[in-house]
């Protein structure tokens, strides 16, 4: 924000250029024509993208692959081509080949050089990631550049003729083949610069002239440029160093090219001098076609020092191999081990490698500077160390090791590592979950009395696992524990920005007839919601009311419809193509099977959220092997595939057993889901329980398959016992009413007021926008205090006390002001709050999970963002922007609950709903103001709080 530069005394001027330097009075001239004098001048002005001289190059279709202005053009122009070509096939360009393929565009990569990513693998490494991209349909041109870009009549791009004469067809094309030095300051200022660009430095980084530097992508440091970020942080501190110290002797001896990276799918990595010339060094190769792995490591020819080394497929072990190399220490095995680990299994631990090892490439942090940030910073959790030294904050591909060498330092220095679940409990959730079952523990406060900090009141943390837990074995309706719950289980739907809801019912393998399609759509038009398909062949029906839900459920389930279970951990959908049933390739009734697999599973609560998916064939149209488990129908029967998932980590599934039946693979999945189940940690996807799993898949199918721990009738029977109590969450609560009660927007009232302001999208309702930060006014600062300075406060009856859910909260509207009330210790003490999370502005914590920290401060986490505040005081108890509630006194009587509030005209002024609420924010008027409310007026904006306009 603006007002980090002024704290920091730093004088920012934006929306001009820097022209010119005059190095003999030491000056900058702006294109304003301002002038600034300097002692020491720093050029960082990084880089254009670089055109090659193609003719047509700048025709209607043809774009750069550079800002964020150029990104949404593609985006734009995408709409209406079928085929797009990349020219460039180096890191760039495949980033931008894989934009154009999740446009939907037919992709051709064009490179002049001999195979991709020539800069950072060698042709073998070259050949491996071709062979695999070209499985997701993405072609290439090699060797056979682009000769001229063919035009229409309207001057739109056709297509493209090579060198060769050949023509390719293409509606876009995206210029993706390297950058070029912003450099012409230098240049209009007697500032040496190479003929082909950049600005010449010295190992200082000082140009012609001692007082004016260069770094970044600017420079041109012994003949090369660099453009990845590493070297160019590496610049910049350098520079820093030597005008701040008293050494000054710092130099810059050349960036290190490392890099790691996923690209279409694929990791590739290299590392330190990836290409050493075969006098200089011994190569050892590694090639697995069926696996898609490729590496390549060079050794001195003694074999006792790492040079550098190059990797597709896996790179897992980058990381201490990069900082293997760096350390320039002798190996302590043979280079064989890198690769095939005959006898470790592994690259070397990262508590082998000195503390001047590089760890974080992205922010240069060294193994010496984490260890140190434990020893003598404090630092006692990964966040911690993170906020400390900026490792694992760039890309977080360190972060694994980060973790190893604190682990490692936390133990040296005699602190306790645990992986406890919360200060509430000193064991696991895998521990807790054996406890419970043995015990026959059936609620929070059992199971906290007895294998927790007794009398504690848990936390956002352990009050949801355990409801989890207690579901995954007793298999009670989710709501009979609803003061563990976090929002979206509490009230069986997801919520979502400015605190409505989104329904999705259960569509059992995506099969839906129209008569229920009509439903959906009639519900959605009858509550106006906002309609969306989901990936997993649902509809996700967003914008319902806390209140309208048990109607919209009830209209729904008369139709025929389940919860899908959404909003839990839990089977959310098994996927399927149409199979046999109507595809011409299909072997096997995905359909079927999906259905019966989905109907078998649903509302099973588990560590975390369970996707499926069944194939009719190999093709694998419904990602089988994507999912947490899947099967894919072949002549024989089914593979099944487990533990693979998407999202930010993707993970292949591997294959559990091959050719088996039906009625094998659900046995099979009885047991693996419930050995998940039992032991996995909270929020711990099966992909990442797999990889923790001592023995791997090997290990698993011997568990599942060949039952070597004696487990597989009790898991069978715990699965039993979870299918054969289902029941459909939103049925009950809608045949029940007293938890239809429950959904009440507040409790003293039948009223209800709206959370937030909609806008029209595309034909339908969304929220109105969250500004990007809430400007602090008078009016919030003095919200944000217990006691606010307003008048004649006095005691109100509110309501019964048990029309308050136990140790939690529920809300109350005062005037136009929402009051959050919170009970704990069994309703023997209460809370009121603002409802609104000042962080968001959403009025949602009522909702949040009751808790106390680990000094017994009771708390209440807000379920937007899980922002934790102190019930007695307000405080905000969470690292981040400075918030604060109002809170106010409470006192029972008569076992009614009072509170003690000013006048409500007094506070709506302060809270009302409807002043603090996210709005639509007004246009400037240099940009068409649509609607005009008030003229001539100075008026704050509802929704960014900008003041400083007319409207």
């Amino acid at each position: 924000p603006p007002e980090w530069y002024s704290d920091n005394s730093i004088t920012l001027y934006t929306s001009e250029s820097a022209s010119s330097i005059s190095t003999t009075t030491k000056t900058v001239v702006s294109s304003s024509g301002r002038e600034i004098q300097y002692d020491k001048c720093i050029i960082a002005t990084g880089s254009d993208p670089f055109v090659p001289p193609i003719k047509n190059h700048n025709a209607k279709g043809c774009f750069v692959y550079r800002t964020i202005d150029d990104l949404n053009n593609i985006i734009s122009w995408s709409k209406n081509a079928k085929r797009g070509a990349v020219i460039g096939g180096g890191l760039l360009g495949l980033e931008a080949a894989k934009a154009l393929l999740d446009l939907g565009l037919e992709v051709t990569i064009i490179e002049r050089n001999s195979h991709l990513l020539s800069r950072q693998i060698d042709n073998e490494g070259g050949l491996m990631l071709e062979s695999e991209i070209e499985k997701i349909g993405i072609k290439k041109v090699l060797q056979n550049s682009p000769r001229q870009i063919e035009i229409d009549d309207t001057g739109k791009i056709t297509g493209i003729t090579y060198s060769d004469g050949r023509f390719d067809e293409f509606q876009i094309i995206v210029i993706a083949a390297g950058i070029r030095p912003r450099d012409s300051i230098a240049r209009a200022s007697n500032i040496d610069t190479h003929p082909r660009g950049g600005i010449q430095v010295d190992d200082r980084l000082q140009t012609n002239d001692p007082h004016v530097y260069a770094i970044g992508e600017v420079a041109l440091h012994r003949g090369v440029v660099y453009g990845l970020v590493a070297p160019g942080y590496e610049m910049a501190d350098i520079v820093a160093a030597n005008l701040t110290s008293k050494a000054r002797d710092r130099k810059f001896k050349g960036g290190d090219l490392s890099s790691k990276l996923k690209l279409l799918g694929v990791h590739v990595a290299s590392f330190g001098n990836y290409f050493a010339k075969e006098d200089e060094a011994m190569p050892l190769t590694y090639k697995d076609p069926f696996g898609a792995v490729y590496k390549k490591y060079l050794f001195t020819k003694d074999g006792k020092h790492l040079l550098g080394g190059i990797m597709v497929g896996d790179t897992d072990d980058y990381a201490k191999l990069h900082a293997l190399w760096k350390s320039k220490k002798p190996l302590t095995m043979v280079p064989g081990e890198l690769i095939l680990g005959v006898k470790s299994g592994q690259a070397p631990g990262m508590d082998e490698l000195p503390d001047e090892a590089q760890v974080c490439s992205c922010n240069n942090v060294s193994k010496g500077e984490i260890r140190e940030s434990v020893r003598t910073g404090n630092c006692r959790s990964i966040g911690e160390v993170k906020s400390c030294t900026k490792a694992g904050t760039g890309c977080g591909g360190c972060l694994p090791d980060v973790q190893e060498i604190f682990a490692a330092e936390m133990k040296a220095c005699g602190h306790k590592v645990t992986q406890n679940l919360c200060p509430h409990f000193d064991y696991t959730r895998v521990e807790l979950f054996q406890i419970i079952k043995i015990k026959q523990l059936k609620s929070f406060r059992e199971i906290i009395d007895t294998a927790g900090k007794k009398g504690s009141h848990g936390c956002e943390v352990c009050k949801p696992a355990i409801a989890s837990i207690l579901a995954s074995l007793w298999n009670d309706h989710i709501l009979d524990h609803a003061n563990l719950q976090d929002t979206n289980d509490r009230f069986l739907a997801n919520i979502q920005r400015g605190g409505s809801y989104s329904v999705i019912p259960r569509v059992p393998g995506g099969e839906i007839t129209p008569e229920k399609l009509i439903v959906l759509g009639e519900v959605a038009k009858k509550y106006n919601l906002y309609t969306k398909i989901t990936g997993g062949q649902r509809v996700d029906l967003f914008g319902a009311n806390k209140q309208d839900l048990p109607d919209i459920w009830e209209q729904l389930v008369n139709s025929g419809f389940e919860s899908g279970h959404a909003y839990g951990k839990a089977l959310r959908t098994v996927k399927s193509c149409v199979g046999s049933t109507w595809c011409r390739y299909g072997i096997g009734d995905s359909v079927g099977f999906a259905i019966k697999v989905e109907n078998r599973y649903k509302g099973i609560r588990s560590p975390h959220k369970l996707k499926g998916g069944v194939s009719g064939c190999i093709r694998e149209c419904a990602e089988a092997q994507g999912k947490d488990f899947g099967m894919i129908a072949t002549d024989k029967g089914f593979n099944l595939y487990v533990c693979g998932n998407g999202g930010a980590k993707p993970k292949h599934a591997v294959l559990l057993a091959r050719d088996i039946s039906e009625e094998l693979c659900i046995k099979y999945l009885d047991r693996f889901l419930m050995y998940y189940i039992h032991t996995a940690d909270r929020l711990t996807r099966t992909a990442r329980w797999l990889e923790k799993l001592e023995g791997g898949i090997e290990y698993l199918r011997r568990v599942v398959i060949d039952d070597y721990l004696g487990i597989c009738a009790e898991l069978e029977a715990d699965m039993a016992r979870l299918i054969n109590t289902y029941q459909c969450e939103w049925a009950t609560v809608v045949r029940d009413p007293k938890r239809r009660a429950e959904f009440r927007q507040f409790v003293n009232t039948s009223e209800n007021q709206t959370l937030i302001e909609f806008v029209d999208e595309r034909g339908q309702n969304r929220p109105a926008d969250w500004p990007k930060e809430f400007p602090k006014t008078e009016e919030t600062e003095r919200m944000a205090a217990k006691n606010a300075p307003v008048n004649g406060k006095t005691w109100m009856k509110i309501a019964h006390v048990d029309s308050f859910p136990e140790d939690a909260g529920d809300v109350i509207k005062y005037g136009d002001v929402q009051i959050a009330i919170f009970n704990s210790h069994n309703k023997t003490k209460w809370y009121a709050t603002q409802n609104m999370c000042p962080h968001k502005r959403a009025f949602v914590l009522s909702q949040g999970i009751v808790g106390d920290d680990e000094n017994g401060v009771l708390k209440v986490s807000c379920p937007m963002h899980k922002k934790n505040f102190a019930l007695e005081t307000g405080d905000c108890l969470t690292d981040g922007p400075d918030l604060k509630l109002m809170t106010f006194d409470v006192k029972i009587e008569n076992e009614h609950v009072w509170l003690l509030v000013p006048p409500t005209e007094e506070l709506d002024k302060l809270l009302g709903t409807s002043k603090w609420m996210v709005k639509k924010h007004h246009v400037r008027k240099e940009k068409n103001i649509n609607i005009i409310e008030r003229v001539g007026q100075e008026v704050a904006c509802g929704g960014c709080g900008d003041s400083k306009l007319d409207w």
